[in-house]
């Protein structure tokens, strides 16, 4: 899927930047030039701080391609280290809203498996603590009763069920596998829910990020459903 806009600008001062990721669009190539978030978001950087030189951007964390949502980039390498350092220690409150074709036995619940990457086909999947190379994976859920409903505005989607999440770990397609394992797969995935082939893109969003301030020490909390 070929994003068809840009990505949106939340907050900037001379410590972060935080944007709103278009579904569609990498975080980040090795390819110069691809029409990545940070590609974009360094031009605007050249362009509303022109020093001459290649501004500098930390990407701290990174979504999947299709998924649409929130990241916070560093302006600085010391608050990049900041950033990544309470990253590994602590974690970013990270709050999704997906959108599956089927409801959960239990309207809310916590999910911990084993995860296995498999680097040559780029998909991950439910294993076993004996895999010597599967990850542990957890998260929590719930099912979303009441509006403000983040789909709830794409005509084109089918009977199904939203869902919120916060991550406890954030391991390769995560949320997916978990998801499709327990029966939910999200309408759109392609990769782990092919009967959910309902719309042309994934209904997974990144909505909600919490973290402190690189700088202040000050909580941060950006969403997409507020106001």
């Amino acid at each position: 899927m070929k994003a068809s806009y840009q990505p949106v600008i939340l907050y900037e001062d001379d410590s972060i930047l935080v944007c709103q990721k278009p579904p569609g669009m990498a975080t980040q190539s090795r390819r110069i030039g691809e029409m990545t978030v940070e590609f974009h978001l360094k031009n605007h950087l050249a362009q509303s701080r022109p020093t001459g030189r290649e501004p500098f951007l930390g990407v701290i964390h990174r979504l999947d391609q299709p998924v649409e949502g929130i990241l916070v980039f560093a302006l600085t390498s010391q608050t990049a280290a900041s950033l990544n350092k309470q990253l590994q220690r602590n974690g970013f409150g990270k709050y999704y809203r997906a959108f599956t074709q089927s409801q959960p036995t239990q309207p809310k619940g916590y999910l911990k498996d084993c995860l296995t990457k498999d680097a040559k086909t780029n998909l991950s999947r439910i294993s076993t603590p004996s895999d010597p190379a599967a990850k542990p994976a957890s998260l929590f859920y719930q099912t979303v009763v009441q509006p403000p409903y983040y789909f709830a505005g794409s005509p084109s989607l089918p009977p199904g069920t939203e869902l919120e999440i916060r991550l406890e770990t954030g391991r390769h397609h995560q949320i997916r596998v978990q998801l499709a394992h327990l029966g939910c797969p999200i309408c759109g995935d392609r990769k782990y829910g092919p009967s959910a082939l309902f719309t042309d893109r994934l209904c997974l969003c990144a909505y909600r990020l919490e973290f402190l301030h690189p700088e202040t020490g000050n909580p941060m909390v950006f969403s997409l459903l507020d106001g």
